[in-house]
C-alpha cells in the first residue's frame, strides 16, 4: 500500500487548516487597516482618480480577496509531503506581509511613492508565490489569481493618485490649527 492519507483524511486536514488560516488571514488584514487607513484629513484631501472605487468596494473586495487567500492557503497546507510544501508557505506569507504594509506606508506615513514600490514588490513576490504553489496545489494558484488581478488594479490606482497629486498632497495635515500669540 503506497497511500499515505484516504481522501477522507485529506479533506479533513483541508478542513482543519481553512477553519485555522481564514480567520487568521482575515485578522491580518483587519489589523493592518486598522494600524492606518483612509479616514485622514490627508487622503480626503488628495485629488481621487478616475478609477478610484467607491469605497465601500475595498472592504468587500478584500475580504474575499481574504477567504480565497485563506483557502488556497489551507490547500497547500494540507498537502502532506508535497515536496516544496513549506517554501512555498514561507513565500507567501512574506509576500503576504509585504502586501498589508502597504496601507501603513501609503496612509500612515502618506507616502504614495513608497506605496507604489510596496506594491510593485509585492506583485513580484507574489508571482513567485505562486510559481512555488504551483508545484504543490494548482488549485491554491487559481483562488489566487484574483488576488494578483487586484494587486496590479492597486498598482496602477496608486500610480494615478501620484500623478494627480504631485505634490504628494498636504502630509501631516490633520486639519487642526494651532495659533500662539504673544
Amino acid at each position: 500500500m503506497n497511500v499515505l492519507a484516504s481522501k477522507a483524511q485529506l479533506r479533513a486536514s483541508f478542513f482543519r487548516w481553512a477553519l485555522f488560516l481564514v480567520p487568521l488571514v482575515l485578522l491580518i488584514g483587519f489589523v493592518a487597516g486598522r494600524v492606518a487607513g483612509p479616514d485622514t484629513a490627508w487622503f480626503a484631501g488628495l485629488v481621487k482618480p478616475a478609477i478610484y472605487p467607491p469605497p465601500a468596494v475595498f472592504g468587500i473586495v478584500w475580504t474575499a480577496l481574504f477567504i480565497l487567500i485563506g483557502l488556497a492557503l489551507a490547500l497547500v497546507a494540507s498537502a502532506w509531503g508535497a515536496r516544496g510544501r513549506g517554501v512555498a508557505l514561507i513565500a507567501f506569507a512574506v509576500q503576504f506581509l509585504v502586501t498589508q504594509s502597504w496601507t501603513t506606508v501609503f496612509f500612515g506615513m502618506q507616502d504614495m511613492q513608497g506605496a507604489l514600490y510596496v506594491i510593485a514588490a509585492s506583485v513580484v513576490l507574489l508571482v513567485i508565490a505562486l510559481a512555488l504553489i504551483w508545484r504543490v496545489r494548482r488549485g491554491a494558484v487559481w483562488l489566487l489569481l484574483p488576488y494578483l488581478a487586484w494587486l496590479c488594479f492597486a498598482g496602477v490606482l496608486n500610480y494615478q493618485f501620484i500623478a494627480a497629486n504631485p505634490d504628494g498632497g498636504a502630509r501631516g495635515d490633520d486639519g487642526a490649527q494651532t495659533r500662539v500669540q504673544l
